[in-house]
């Protein structure tokens, strides 16, 4: 029955490649893309029965770092918002790729990454239509799939967006959301009143999003259905700062703009309060989460020494952002597997980084936009310390001139009129005032507006709060923690291969052999599974084949313990079984009494195997 021990597992030297985790993935149940039966279709995965199990287990670990530790609250907004949510948010008109279609096989590639695979660009993403369209020609660039010339054919934005309609006949037209980001905002006005109108406070979403990927690839990593993680954290500018003493100690590896603008950057090794100090990272509402992410990134299962935060370049960042990183995990993978967007800088000698998260300071520009577009007020009122005496500009138009003059529009110069008084006292110190309707501009008399300054006394101001936005992406995630805890070594002379993945995200914590097919060894098996599920542990039982294929099938998926039922269990006065330890292959005699406690304290960390 037992295996050889060894302390320190041989493994192999080489990284392992995608394809074989993918290849395991399918196998055991991880992930697999979607609809075979009918040849399925590129972009869409459906997660297995251990897939689902861990990535449930990732997202409740974020959701107990990032929603409960934090404080913040969670919500689970419609996948499918109507189109004027993505008018103000600026999804309709820019959430665009740069498509190109092969003019002989007829297939649509992103012309920036067909650009970047090809040539010095690094980042096509941020040029011009025309000049992707020109370096396309200059280069005589092909296409990827069948080698035919793609000089000369047109570059088109392609929105990202799936279209849908909302209702029969007549319907609404709507959109599947290309983040959850955008159902927290919408609904910040009664948000804020749950939070008590007090900032700052946060504000959780798990969740589908969208995206119609021109060339979804690379399995999990890029596909047009995945799983987003967001914080939406809402900060008065002028007062809330973060407690950077939590994580000022946090060592993190940082790959800042100023390094990755030089031929030869580098990777800087250093804390996050070194880095505010010495303003590497310039947002310390950034710095603080980039401070909590990383040391949760470690307890999932990311490996850090394949791990860094990337500022995002010029180029890349949204015109919104005052700053960007994202957290990026080095992947291998082979040289034409790779596109442009993994491989942006740093340049691994074998491998490609991944982008998992996001960090961005969003200024007040989403609460704004659906402020303008919405008409409802997206701000939150700031009570003074005491009341303030202030010159307030106000107009009380004549609305017997203003009517006659014009009609139906008489509230929309109403309307101009008090943004104007509010804006620019100036305007209103000569005999006329100067209004813009619809293109036209109209001279009012300044009598006809009833223009007044006034003191008032205000308790406090209304403020339109600003976003710090943690994103992280699920999918891609599981993929890492899969992929880093890929491990190949060889037990008692032969070859194994074993997912090293941490007792708490597992999605099986044990699993429970009857040592051979014997009706009392299978019974007491049975009871004993049960037992450790109805304490709360995942457990799958498992009597087929030899135990020596039963746990290499619990080491491939990723299995931190097994349990085996032996004739000592059932003949001992003292029920006892075989626990092996899924790492090392070290085997312990432990008692069935305790025994649940005993594996959901070391699932937890609380006792280390070898402590038995």
């Amino acid at each position: 029955m037992s295996e050889h021990q060894h302390a320190d597992a041989a493994e192999t030297a080489d990284e392992p490649t995608s394809e074989k985790l993918v290849e395991l993935a399918k196998r055991r149940g991880y992930f697999f893309q979607s609809s075979g039966a009918y040849g399925g279709v590129g972009g869409f995965y459906t997660f297995g029965p251990q897939g689902a199990a861990l990535k449930g287990n990732v997202e409740d670990a974020w959701r107990d770092r990032f929603a409960v530790a934090e404080g913040n609250m969670e919500i689970d907004a419609p996948t499918i918002m109507p189109e004027p949510v993505f008018e103000a948010s600026g999804h309709l008109d820019g959430f665009d790729d740069m498509l190109v279609e092969c003019p002989e096989c007829g297939e649509s590639h992103r012309a920036d990454h067909v650009v970047e695979d090809n040539t010095e660009y690094e980042d096509a993403e941020s040029l011009a239509i025309p000049a992707v369209e020109e370096v396309i020609a200059e280069h005589q660039l092909v296409c990827p799939s069948c080698g035919a010339g793609l000089a000369g054919q047109a570059v088109e934005a392609f929105n990202l967006m799936f279209a849908t309609s909302i209702g029969p006949g007549d319907s609404q037209p709507g959109y599947l959301r290309p983040e959850t980001a955008q159902g927290i905002f919408v609904e910040f006005p009664r948000l804020k009143e749950y939070a008590r109108n007090q900032l700052p406070f946060g504000v959780t979403q798990i969740g589908r999003a969208y995206r119609n990927e021109i060339s979804p690839r690379r399995s999990i990593i890029r596909t047009r259905e995945f799983t987003q993680a967001e914080l939406e954290y809402f900060v008065d500018p002028e007062e809330d700062e973060p407690d950077l003493t939590k994580v000022e100690d946090v060592e993190v590896t940082l790959y800042p703009a100023s390094e990755q603008n030089k031929e030869e950057g580098e990777e800087i090794r250093t804390t996050i309060g070194e880095a505010v100090e010495e303003g590497i990272i310039t947002s310390p509402w950034v710095a603080y989460f980039l401070g909590v992410a990383k040391p949760w990134y470690d307890a999932v299962g990311v490996d850090m020494d394949r791990f860094r935060f990337r500022q995002h370049l010029s180029g890349e960042r949204a015109h919104y952002a005052a700053d960007c990183w994202d957290a990026e995990a080095l992947i291998d993978g082979s040289e034409e597997s790779q596109d442009s967007e993994q491989r942006k800088s740093a340049k691994p000698s074998s491998g490609y980084w991944i982008e998992m998260a996001g960090f961005a300071y969003r200024s007040d520009y989403d609460l704004s936009k659906h402020a303008e577009h919405s008409g409802d007020r997206f701000t939150v009122f700031k009570q003074y310390d005491e009341p303030k005496t202030v010159e307030r500009a106000t107009v009380d138009p004549d609305m017997s001139y203003l009517g006659p003059e014009f009609g139906g529009a008489a509230q929309d110069v109403v309307e101009k009129l008090e943004t104007l008084a509010g804006r620019d006292r100036e305007a209103f110190e000569g005999d006329t005032v100067e209004i813009e309707l619809e293109g036209e501009t109209h001279e009012l008399p300044l009598e006809k507006t009833g223009f007044a300054v006034e003191e008032q006394t205000e308790a406090g101001e209304h403020i339109v709060p600003h976003v710090v936005e943690p994103s992280f992406g699920v999918d891609r995630l599981v993929y890492t923690v899969l992929h880093h805890a890929y491990r190949e070594d060889e037990v008692d002379g032969g070859e194994r291969t074993y997912l090293g993945l941490d007792p708490e995200i597992a999605p099986t914590v044990v699993g429970v052999f009857p040592l051979q097919s014997d009706d009392e060894l299978e019974a007491q098996a049975e009871e004993i599974a049960t037992a450790l599920r109805e304490a709360g542990l995942s457990v799958t039982y498992d009597d087929s084949g030899n135990i020596g294929r039963r746990y290499r099938r619990q080491d491939e998926v990723g299995t931190p313990f097994c349990v085996t039922v032996d004739y000592e269990t059932i003949e001992d006065e003292e029920t006892t079984v075989t626990v092996r330890e899924r790492d090392t292959t070290d085997q312990k005699r432990l008692p069935v009494d305790g025994l649940a406690e005993t594996l959901a304290e070391i699932r937890e960390g609380d006792l280390e195997f070898e402590e038995l």
